[in-house]
């Protein structure tokens, strides 16, 4: 697999870089992050009217057919500035959940009205006891008449708050297989608490207490959800460590410039020989972490669904370990300063520590690996 990137994709990298140069400087963050919310609606249109809400949807769906590859372009760029949009939770895990499971119609009703910015949806699959992963499903979609009715919970809700609607996962009493429906953000029983999480960034709980939907709510076919719940979340793993990787090298930028300028006792601390090892431990990590985002790309555009899964997992376990050394060494070799609110480094680990939970923690990933491996071995 080619990683050297074309004349498109490079014009799509500087136009994101462009843009966070201009208008998302960590002081216009920091006053985002005082107003609430994820983001703010002129970002969101900007980013629409770029193109990056749908570089990797299919042309024919109204996208710019782009591949993983342009998602993880964007989320690397993302990643640097520590942008607040939610811009994984709706353009990428939604998206391609939608993409890989919606019928031709649902496709061509929604994705344009996503990839124009309009309209938000939310994938709302996971839930406490699945801790990320896709499984297990407790949230029931029972038959009543000629549609289902909902009654369970979901957590952490990327990109909910100022969704429109949501694709849930759910049970169908007498279907094998999960399956996934389109729930408007409005619909009656529908419960929605806004929570803060530890980088600033707001997610939703959702609570179903007898929410009908319509049979035509089914996306894809009943039962058919896990394989697009899968492609879904595999692209979102993707754009999550390529933000990572992003935010590791943002890290890396500012800790050097601050140990070539910081003087003790007439002396650059970046002189001293032990500073010099540990941001060359701070070097490697990234640079294995950057290859293991190689191994995740390679993965999704050659190998099967299985192997897919086990080296997705292993990308995730390795990046988000790798983020959260090298955005704490970035602390403690900024001393003090690093601790303070109003110093970006200590930002950075805030997110690598909430990425490190989100889409399965390191241990559950390692757990996915082990598994996998148990089963090959017999």
């Amino acid at each position: 697999m080619d990683f050297d990137l074309n004349s498109e994709q490079q014009m799509l990298q500087d136009s994101v870089r462009r843009f966070i140069e201009r208008a998302y400087s960590f002081e216009a963050r920091a006053a985002l992050l005082k107003d609430g919310g994820n983001g703010s609606e002129a970002n969101w249109r900007t980013f629409a009217d770029n193109g990056w809400l749908m570089a990797a949807i299919p042309e024919e769906d109204g996208g710019l057919g782009g591949t993983v590859i342009e998602t993880a372009i964007i989320a690397q760029a993302l990643g640097g500035a520590l942008v607040l949009e939610p811009w994984l939770g709706c353009a990428v895990l939604a998206a391609q959940t939608l993409v890989a499971g919606g019928t031709a119609a649902q496709r061509q009703r929604l994705l344009p009205q996503m990839a124009s910015g309009s309209v938000r949806l939310a994938l709302a699959y996971s839930e406490p006891a699945s801790r990320g992963l896709p499984e297990p499903v407790s949230l029931c979609a029972r038959r009543e008449g000629n549609g289902y009715v909902l009654d369970g919970r979901k957590s952490l809700v990327l990109g909910a708050p100022g969704a429109d609607a949501f694709i849930v996962s759910a049970q169908v009493p007498g279907v094998s297989g999960l399956t996934l429906l389109l729930v408007d953000g409005g619909a009656p029983g529908l419960n929605r608490q806004a929570l803060p999480l530890h980088d600033g960034t707001w997610v939703e709980e959702l609570s179903f207490d007898g929410v009908w939907m319509a049979a035509d709510a089914v996306l894809g076919a009943p039962g058919a959800g896990l394989p697009a719940l899968r492609a879904g979340l595999a692209h979102g793993t993707v754009a999550l460590c390529a933000e990572l990787i992003g935010m590791m090298e943002k890290t890396l930028e500012m800790t050097a410039g601050y140990l070539k300028m910081r003087e003790q006792f007439g002396v650059q601390i970046g002189s001293l020989q032990a500073l010099q090892h540990r941001m060359a431990d701070m070097v490697a990590e990234l640079e294995v972490a950057r290859s293991m985002l190689h191994v995740a790309l390679a993965s999704l555009a050659n190998d099967d669904a299985q192997t897919q899964l086990r080296r997705l997992a292993a990308a995730k376990m390795l990046i988000g370990r790798a983020a959260k050394f090298v955005c704490g060494q970035g602390i403690q070799l900024h001393g003090g300063i690093g601790m303070t609110e109003e110093y970006a480094v200590g930002h950075y680990y805030k997110r690598a520590v909430v990425a490190d939970l989100l889409l399965g923690s390191a241990d559950s990933c390692e757990a996915v690996c082990a598994e996998a491996l148990r089963a090959a071995a017999q």
